[in-house]
């Protein structure tokens, strides 16, 4: 593999490992909706895992990664059409997608 296609999916672990301490502590949506600076935070990192991902794929495709295209997609619109942001999304998003994510990357990288 690339070693710059690793630096891209290391950056999306620890992304992902960030998001999950920022959410660590909070236990539902209402309260995810009322702090401003975590979602600010995590919509960040997912702003980075989309754009780690894309340079990722373009090097060597990534077939391995389920819902790819919906994560850069993400990308986009947080940095693009933040208008279009659903804080429920991207709740659901940090809690169901992510873990899976975290997986198939991990899958993909050397163990250590």
């Amino acid at each position: 593999m690339n070693p710059d296609q690793y630096k891209f999916l290391y950056d999306i672990l620890d992304s992902i490992n960030t998001i999950e301490t920022y959410i660590a502590d909070v236990k539902s949506l209402a309260e995810y909706k009322g702090d401003l600076k975590t979602i600010d935070a995590v919509e960040r990192r997912l702003a980075i895992i989309g754009e780690a991902l894309w340079k990722a794929d373009k090097i060597e495709n990534l077939d391995s990664i389920t819902n790819k295209s919906k994560i850069i997609g993400l990308r986009h619109i947080l940095v693009h059409d933040y208008d279009l942001i659903d804080d429920e999304a991207i709740w659901t998003i940090c809690k169901k997608y992510l873990p899976i994510l975290k997986q198939e990357v991990g899958s993909i990288l050397p163990k250590k």
